[in-house]
């Protein structure tokens, strides 16, 4: 499914687990506040994650009172504060800000955990193959490695203009959702779902099931901004394992995720 969201006051739904894109099993959510308002999140039964895609705020929850900001999807690391369920999490506007919101049922109880600029795995792939066609930058917040107690995972993609990212085409049974940003609005891509290709614009919404594969490239001149989240299955986490369309078996052999300086 690829949907292309619009604000409803200050949140934008991308996906709802008892309304569109049930199927991803999370509530997903895009806000944008203007300086001084603020939000509470609480849930009895769902755990959340907060990235902060740009502007200042201020992060309140259970043992921690801090700020952090962001200025620059491309040339700025994101702060993101992770809570279980029943935990109340504050974000005040110090700014006027930008936020991806993402929750799930989990029955385990953690500890707020901030992650700051300084804690995001930063990696870059495919650099060097394929005359450099697919290389991407990718940020790790969290994922089965670093938080085996959640059943969520975070992540952005930074991909360098006029390259193809998530690639080869490849699939997993765990649900994942993409959310897209441009730096200029008339900036635009294409998401391969299966044998279907969408228009990927700034804002616009890519949602995968388990078993569709997906792929997507952006136009030259035009970086792509991406949060990637992914919600393990019962008895099943995604631990990076990725399921190849057999045709790209012998591309497949080829990629490599290395750390970047």
């Amino acid at each position: 499914m690829f949907l292309y969201p619009e604000f409803d006051g200050d949140e934008k739904v991308l996906c709802r687990m008892d309304g569109t894109g049930a199927e991803m099993l999370m509530d997903i959510s895009v806000f944008r506040l203007r300086k001084g308002k603020k939000k509470v999140f609480f849930d009895e039964n769902k755990e959340c994650v907060v990235l902060l895609i740009d502007g200042e705020i201020r992060i309140k929850t259970d043992g921690i009172d801090e700020t952090a900001e962001r200025h620059g999807l491309f040339d700025d690391m994101p702060t993101t504060v992770h809570v279980s369920r029943n935990t109340v999490l504050g974000i005040e506007a110090l700014s006027e800000c930008r936020f991806i919101y993402q929750a799930t049922t989990n029955e385990n109880m953690f500890e707020p955990k901030i992650y700051r600029k300084e804690d995001v795995i930063r990696t870059v792939s495919s650099e060097g193959l394929w005359e450099n066609t697919a290389v991407r930058d990718v940020n790790t917040i969290f994922d089965y490695d670093n938080a085996p107690y959640s059943n969520l995972v975070i992540g952005e993609v930074l991909a360098r203009q006029g390259r193809w990212w998530s690639y080869v085409p490849h699939s997993h049974p765990q649900p994942e959702v993409y959310y897209y940003e441009f730096e200029r609005p008339e900036g635009f891509g294409a998401c391969f779902i299966g044998e279907e290709a969408h228009t990927v614009k700034s804002g616009s919404v890519g949602m995968f099931e388990g078993g569709k594969t997906h792929v997507q490239v952006t136009a030259p001149g035009f970086p792509m901004y991406n949060v990637w989240m992914i919600r393990h299955l019962d008895g099943n986490p995604w631990t990076k394992t990725r399921i190849v369309d057999p045709r790209y078996y012998w591309l497949e052999k080829e990629c490599t995720f290395v750390p970047k300086n």
